[in-house]
C-alpha cells in the first residue's frame, strides 16, 4: 500500500488524476490530436511490435489505437483510477500500476515507447534519469515519442480541468529536452509544435530513435519486472 505524502509533488499528481480522469478524458473519447501521430509511428513498426505506452492514463487514445492495430501493447500509470479504467477499455493490452521511474523492464524490450504529456509532471532531477531508462529500454532502432516542454516553469494550479483537484508540473526548456535526450543516446529524428489539447498553450512534441548497431538485433526474453 502507498502511504501518500502531501507535500510530494507526484503524489499532488497522482491524486489529481484519481479525481480528474473523466474530466481529462471520456470513455468513448475519438483519436482527435493524437490521431495524425499515432498514424505516423504505426507506419514505422512492424508487425506485431512490442510498445510501451508510458504514463498511459485510461489507455484512451494511445494503448486503444496501437493495441486496436495488433501490437503487443504494456501501459504503465501510477494512477488506480486511470489504470483501472485502461483495462477495462483496452482489454488487449498489459498494464502496470507503478510509478514511471520505478517500474523495470528487461534492456532492448520495445519497439517504441510513448510518453506524452508525462515527463513534466515529474520533479527535475527525475526527468533526465527516466530518459535514460527508456533509451535502454527500447531495442536498436526504436522509437520514442514524446512531448516536453518549450519554456522552464514549476507551478501548480487548483480546478485544473474546471474539475476538483489541483495539478502540478515541472517544466524544463525544450532546448534542455533536447540535450537530455542525446545524453541518454537517442537520436533526435522530428520536432513540432503541437496544442496540448486544452486551450492553455502548447509543447513540443518530438520523435527520436536509438541507433541501430552492427549486427541482428535479438529479441528479449517475457521476463518482465515490475
Amino acid at each position: 500500500m502507498t502511504v501518500e505524502d502531501p507535500t510530494d509533488p507526484k503524489d499532488l499528481v497522482r491524486r489529481g488524476y484519481d479525481a480528474l480522469s473523466w474530466h481529462y478524458r471520456a470513455d468513448d473519447a475519438d483519436d482527435g490530436a493524437y490521431g495524425p501521430w499515432l498514424a505516423t509511428l504505426r507506419e514505422r513498426l512492424p508487425a506485431g511490435a512490442r510498445v510501451l505506452d508510458l504514463g498511459c492514463g485510461c489507455g484512451i487514445p494511445v494503448a486503444r489505437s496501437l493495441a486496436d492495430a495488433g501490437y503487443a501493447v504494456t501501459g504503465v500509470d501510477f494512477s488506480q483510477v486511470q489504470l483501472e479504467r485502461a483495462r477495462r477499455l483496452v482489454p488487449t493490452a498489459r498494464f502496470v500500476l507503478a510509478d514511471a521511474t520505478e517500474v523495470a523492464f528487461p534492456t532492448a524490450a520495445f519497439d517504441a515507447i510513448v510518453c506524452l504529456y508525462v515527463l513534466f509532471h515529474l520533479p527535475l532531477h527525475e526527468q533526465p534519469v527516466l530518459l535514460g531508462r527508456i533509451a535502454g529500454w527500447l531495442r536498436p532502432g526504436g522509437w520514442l515519442l514524446a512531448t516536453v516542454a518549450e519554456r522552464t516553469w514549476t507551478g501548480t494550479e487548483d480546478g485544473w480541468l474546471g474539475g476538483p483537484a489541483p495539478m502540478w508540473w515541472s517544466h524544463a526548456g525544450v532546448a534542455t529536452y533536447r540535450d537530455w535526450i542525446h545524453r541518454a543516446g537517442l537520436e533526435l529524428a522530428g520536432e513540432e509544435l503541437v496544442p496540448d489539447g486544452y486551450g492553455s498553450g502548447s509543447h513540443p512534441l518530438l520523435w527520436a530513435r536509438r541507433p541501430q548497431t552492427s549486427g541482428v538485433a535479438t529479441r528479449p526474453s517475457d521476463g518482465w519486472s515490475n
